[in-house]
């Protein structure tokens, strides 16, 4: 159950009276009830009410939903209020002045004004008064509960927005925060009636005027209100705390993943077997390769040493057999080919199998099968093998591995600096990948068959997650 269940479950307990327990000594709702309409037959002597403010349909029994207590009655929500009341005021007095972004959210009886004269606020204006109970009548607002007991309103008046209904207790007869949180129930919201175009529907009237209404007496009502102010910060904390175990649940997996290469990289995955050969061998022939590139002019002359990093620089200990580089020494980026002639684009979107290829009719060339690197964008650092021939999207530039790394391997080590590179990004209207740091990546280096046992565990591991996620996709972590 999640906190705006529990919520509802807490109104809906209330409003069935079995939030707290009954007192005989409560004066009874239908006593309450009798009281409620002497004090409207008096407004109507007076003419402050209409004759048809008395009438009243029946509940019938078929429009009755949950048994209630004995001491409580069944009634239409416009048998115990006044609805949309009208104020008579001198023009010239101060009023506050309220629209609908003045009243806040979530149920929060939480509201400011600004004051103006009455005159300015008496026509074309809902009617306010200290003590009424304004809710929304527009969606989304009454969704999202904007709704507030008026109270130290200038001159006890206010204009507010046309889009409020307003009920105002016939003398003091009901407890008002009871009122705000009948408002709020399933019973209430669940089955609103509405007129108008989806994002802008308005409740209809005659759905809040009949609607029936479980009405206890108002000692229970203050009981009841009382409870449900007690309640609703341990809601609002288990709330939070569900929040913050929703997040542990969503981020949990990418955490572990990124656990898995960590140590992945730094040797502590599989053990090392000091039969193998050492990197420092696999070193000597990495220097090789780079050197036939440069004579290839494929890389610079720059590129073609391979220094090891000095232990003093390593930031892990340094398995047995290893030997760690910067990220430039086994890697190097490249703007690719330049070519003519209709090729298929492959843009991030295309990699990723939400579009068909764009045909380009010239474009930085690359085979199937080499490693390109997303370098500008949110996901900068991301690298993909291309599927087939085509043209590299403009925000991509090719990734050389040496051949004699396990590539798997290298892309594994890319991957665990992913959130680094994310965000190291540089440059504010396109942020891309930040080559310093790309290239100075600490890069541990295994013997060949270690590499490949690395990957083979990684993907072990990796299976087994996404194994345990399908299989708990609806039952995530709970308190």
């Amino acid at each position: 159950m999640n906190a705006q269940q529990l919520r509802n479950s807490i109104l809906q307990q209330a409003i069935q009276g079995k939030l707290v327990p009954q007192d005989p000594t409560d004066e009874p709702a239908s006593v309450l009830l009798q009281r409620i309409r002497k004090e409207k037959e008096r407004l109507v002597k007076e003419g402050k009410l209409k004759k048809k403010d008395l009438e009243s349909k029946p509940i019938e029994e078929d429009e009755i939903p949950f048994e209630i207590p004995e001491n409580w009655e069944w009634v239409r929500f416009k048998d115990v209020f006044v609805f949309n009341p009208r104020n008579s005021c001198d023009d010239d007095i101060d009023a506050g002045y309220i629209p609908m972004t003045y009243i806040e959210s979530g149920l929060q009886n939480r509201f400011r004004f600004d004051v103006k004269k009455w005159k300015d606020v008496k026509s074309g204006f809902t009617h306010l008064a200290d003590g009424d109970i304004a809710f929304a009548k527009i969606t989304p607002c009454i969704t999202n509960l904007k709704s507030a007991i008026m109270c130290d309103l200038p001159n006890g008046v206010a204009g507010g927005t046309t889009e409020l209904n307003v009920f105002r207790v016939i003398g003091e007869t009901m407890d008002r925060k009871y009122i705000l949180y009948f408002h709020a129930t399933p019973f209430f919201m669940n089955d609103a009636v509405y007129k108008g175009t989806a994002g802008q529907q308005r409740i209809m009237s005659d759905y809040v005027l009949n609607k029936p209404f479980p009405l206890p007496p108002l000692a229970e009502q203050r009981r009841i209100v009382a409870k449900i102010e007690e309640l609703m910060p341990l809601v609002e904390r288990y709330g939070k705390a569900q929040q913050a175990l929703d997040q542990l649940n969503e981020s949990l997996p990418a955490r572990l993943r990124q656990s898995i290469l960590q140590e992945a990289i730094q040797g502590r995955l599989v053990s090392q077997d000091s039969k193998e050969e050492p990197a420092l061998e696999l070193l000597k022939r990495i220097r090789k390769e780079k050197e036939q590139l440069v004579k290839e002019k494929v890389l610079k002359a720059k590129d073609a040493s391979v220094p090891p990093l000095q232990p003093e620089e390593i930031s892990c200990p340094i398995p047995e057999g290893w030997v760690f580089v910067r990220l430039k020494d086994v890697c190097q980026l490249s703007d690719g080919e330049k070519q003519t002639g209709s090729q298929i684009c492959l843009d991030a979107k295309y990699l990723r199998g939400k579009k068909t290829g764009d045909i380009l009719e010239s474009g930085k060339f690359v085979k199937k099968g080499d490693n390109i690197i997303l370098v500008d964008g949110e996901n900068s650092g991301e690298v993909f093998t291309a599927p087939i021939d085509g043209y590299m999207g403009s925000t991509f530039k090719k990734l050389w591995v040496s051949s004699e790394l396990y590539l798997p391997y290298v892309l594994y080590i890319i991957r665990s600096y992913k959130e680094t590179l994310r965000n190291s990004k540089k440059g504010a209207a396109i942020p891309h990948l930040n080559k310093d740091i790309f290239y100075n990546i600490e890069v541990g280096i295994p013997p060949l068959s270690e590499q490949k046992r690395i990957v083979a565990k990684v993907e072990e591991l990796f299976g087994v997650m996404d194994f345990l996620s399908l299989c708990h996709k609806n039952q995530p972590l709970t308190h």
